[in-house]
């Protein structure tokens, strides 16, 4: 999600970069074990970061008037977890918001608390979920990407609600879901179909890898 550039006031901007900083932080401190511990994900780290940042830089017209997009995050927060996927997310939103002019500098710290953790946060919590029950991963990671895109705009919507809650937070908070998250389920539909196929081109030829990484059923390891 992508709250545009000088839209949010300096205190909220100032909130949301320093819970971001937090999480990104210790996603940059486990990346450093993934690596070190399996050398041949850096493949698959990159893999999750180009996912995330070709699906969020499409721009699409939403019926309520407003810009809407896929996140791609759900991928990424399946494979290592929700603070890396933070991490990914920085770096694609610092290079969208430089190089297309889509969120901004200053609500970057908002972006990444939507599209870099809650987001995959749920993703990530929706899919272990799945897997602990012995669903398919290719089931899970369908629900993990559809949640994953889908509470990143709820997550908008209630970062909107505290920035501007006239005439009431309630009433500001029905009005942001609506333009934003409600619109959003059938993008979050087609991301959850297009993370499925992505997934499974992944277990046909990294299986290995994957269950290294610990992300796969216990009936598919």
């Amino acid at each position: 999600m992508h709250i545009m550039e000088g839209y949010l006031p300096l205190t909220w901007c100032i909130i949301w970069f320093v819970v971001s900083f937090i999480v990104v932080a210790y996603g940059i401190y486990q990346i450093k074990q993934i690596v070190d511990e399996t050398p041949d994900s850096k493949a698959l780290l990159a893999v999750s970061g180009a996912f995330m940042f070709i699906l969020s830089s499409l721009k699409l017209p939403s019926v309520t008037g407003s810009c809407s997009h896929p996140c791609g995050n759900g991928l990424g927060a399946a494979l290592f977890g929700p603070a890396v996927t933070a991490v990914l997310a920085t770096i694609v939103l610092l290079f969208q918001a430089i190089l297309l002019a889509h969120g901004g500098l200053t609500t970057l710290g908002a972006n990444i608390f939507s599209m870099g953790i809650i987001g995959p946060f749920v993703a990530w919590l929706v899919y272990k979920a799945c897997i602990k029950a012995n669903i398919s991963s290719t089931i899970a990671i369908f629900f993990a990407a559809f949640l994953g895109d889908l509470l990143t705009y709820v997550a908008t919507s209630f970062q909107l609600a505290f920035a501007f809650p006239a005439p009431s937070f309630g009433s500001a908070l029905t009005k942001f879901l609506v333009i934003f998250a409600v619109t959003q389920v059938p993008l979050a539909i087609g991301e959850g179909i297009l993370t499925v196929i992505i997934w499974d081109r992944l277990k046909a030829y990294k299986p290995k890898l994957l269950d290294k990484l610990g992300v796969l059923a216990p009936n598919e390891a």
